[in-house]
Formats: C-alpha cells, sequence, structure tokens
C-alpha cells in the first residue's frame, strides 16, 4: 500500500525513481510503500527532479507545477515530493492506487 502522510498541509508522496527510461509512467507500489515511476529525463544538474516535478504535475495529478516540491532526495533515487492543495484520498484516487 502506498504510504501517503500528511505533514504541513501537504501530502507527502514518497517515490523510487528510475532516470533514462524509453517513457514516462508510473509502474507500480513497491513494498516499502513507496511509488515506483520512470522519467526520461537524465540525472544531470537536476534536469531528472525538474521533470519528475513537472510531469507529475501536469500529467499525473492534475495540478500546478507550483503546488509540488521536493522535500527529500534532491541526488537519489528515492525522494519525497510534497503535493500541497490535495487530501490524501485526493492524491490516491489521482495516480489510481
Amino acid at each position: 500500500m502506498l504510504d501517503l502522510t500528511l505533514h504541513d498541509d501537504a501530502v507527502w508522496l514518497p517515490l523510487r525513481v528510475q532516470p533514462r527510461a524509453s517513457r514516462d509512467e508510473v509502474v507500480e507500489v513497491l513494498s516499502t510503500g513507496a511509488l515506483k515511476v520512470r522519467i526520461k529525463a537524465p540525472p544531470v544538474d537536476g534536469a531528472a527532479n525538474a521533470h519528475l516535478l513537472k510531469w507529475l504535475a501536469k500529467k499525473v495529478l492534475a495540478v500546478s507545477p507550483r503546488q509540488l516540491s521536493l522535500v527529500r532526495g534532491h541526488t537519489g533515487r528515492d525522494k519525497v515530493v510534497a503535493v500541497a492543495g490535495l487530501t490524501v484520498e485526493e492524491v490516491r484516487e489521482r495516480l489510481g492506487v
């Protein structure tokens, strides 16, 4: 089950990111409670993080990119993204998990 938590009026979404994939996609919920995603962008100079946040906002969660921020994992594959303006239930529904 996806491990979503509420912190300071934002839903924290744990992610396991695979950069340099052939396409952007949500893969599965891992046993650790994180959502595994693949993104096309390479992990160079923050390009993957910027691409991840923009893609999650526009294509997956249907929110403004300003509503997302990277809380943890700026240089690693395991990340936590804060989603402002949505409830835990809304995030689950939009992710389809």
